[in-house]
């Protein structure tokens, strides 16, 4: 089966110091339970070992800040803070605070930062277990959950802990680190580099050879969907299902796992921040919610839908306009 194409806008940065003698150096390790992979287009004399260790010390960091699994993250801190008190955070806390509360508000809560309490009743978290939770445990739960709870103080990059608030940044941190890592690179002048964790890319620039970093949108296996493969000029790819993990997702707004039929949502963006989080988001609304706010907000997704022994596929306004006739 053949790929389809899709070709956003070269812009000028694309092509920015792009060296054709250069070699495609590869650097890996692991970061929030899964693998993060840099390929980059190496400039002369590049300390490659150095650089591995930096992004490896920029990942560190950011777990520190935001893991759940963590009892020493600041944001475990947060989640044992006492009601009514202010933490401050980092710069990069402060940004997915700042994203995730907007996409939040914007998604009518199908995305939702603060539902710590839910994952863990559903042993999502740590706290692993078997059984389902009873309806008691989660109506306790979503009393003490909810983005709405939550009071921001923008300007002085404070987050107010409502009491017994528990956050869960699990939807979007991951594409956050990804812009890190990008933006790492971006400072020591290596703009052309293709960065992916555990699924989730973020392309820069080309490759020497002048081809764009080509990233192919995930399938599930057993779904039969055309394949789209993507140039990644200064753009972001995530994908959120259950096809990974099995049924994982939650709608933050009734507490339940989603079961709505939809296998994958795949989203690009300017951002893997955003991308991340959208694609959560549209995996909670379904089909028609789904494609209904992928419209309203411009977005460029892909939604897979399993039904019975057939594959369904909707392609959002954007994403076509990408797609080469």
């Amino acid at each position: 089966m053949s790929a389809r194409i899709a070709v956003p806008p070269i812009e000028a940065a694309a092509l920015a110091g792009l060296d054709p003698g250069a070699r495609i150096a590869e650097l890996s390790g692991e970061t929030m339970g899964t693998y993060w992979r840099v390929r980059l287009a190496a400039l002369p004399g590049s300390d490659l070992m150095a650089l591995g260790e930096a992004i490896q010390g920029r990942l560190d960091g950011l777990v520190a800040e935001m893991s759940h699994w963590d009892d020493t993250s600041l944001l475990r801190r947060f989640d044992q803070a006492p009601a009514g008190s202010w933490t401050d955070l980092p710069a990069d806390f402060a940004t997915v605070i700042e994203a995730g509360l907007a996409i939040a508000e914007r998604s009518g809560g199908a995305f939702d930062p603060a539902i710590g309490r839910l994952t863990d009743a559903y042993g999502l978290g740590p706290r692993a277990r078997t059984d389902a939770p009873s309806d008691a445990e989660l109506a306790d739960a979503r009393a003490v959950s909810g983005w709405q709870r939550l009071a921001y103080d923008e300007s002085a990059h404070r987050l107010r802990q409502p009491g017994g608030l528990w956050l869960d940044l699990s939807g979007i941190a991951k594409g956050l680190a990804v812009d890190a890592v990008a933006a790492l690179l971006a400072a020591r002048g290596l703009l052309h580099c293709l960065v992916e964790i555990g699924g989730e890319c973020v392309g820069r620039g080309m490759r020497p050879d002048g081809d764009p970093w080509w990233v192919d949108l995930e399938t599930p296996s057993g779904l039969r969907a055309q394949p789209i493969r993507v140039a990644l000029h200064q753009l972001a790819i995530a994908t959120s299902g259950n096809y990974v993990r099995g049924d994982h997702t939650l709608d933050p707004r009734s507490g339940r796992r989603v079961m709505n039929g939809v296998a994958s949502v795949s989203v690009l963006h300017a951002r893997a921040m955003e991308a991340d989080a959208w694609a959560s988001a549209l995996t909670v609304l379904g089909l028609e919610g789904g494609a209904a706010l992928a419209v309203r907000e411009g977005l460029a997704a892909r939604i897979l839908m399993q039904d019975g022994a057939m594959t369904r596929e909707w392609l959002s306004p954007a994403l076509l306009a990408m797609l080469e006739e």
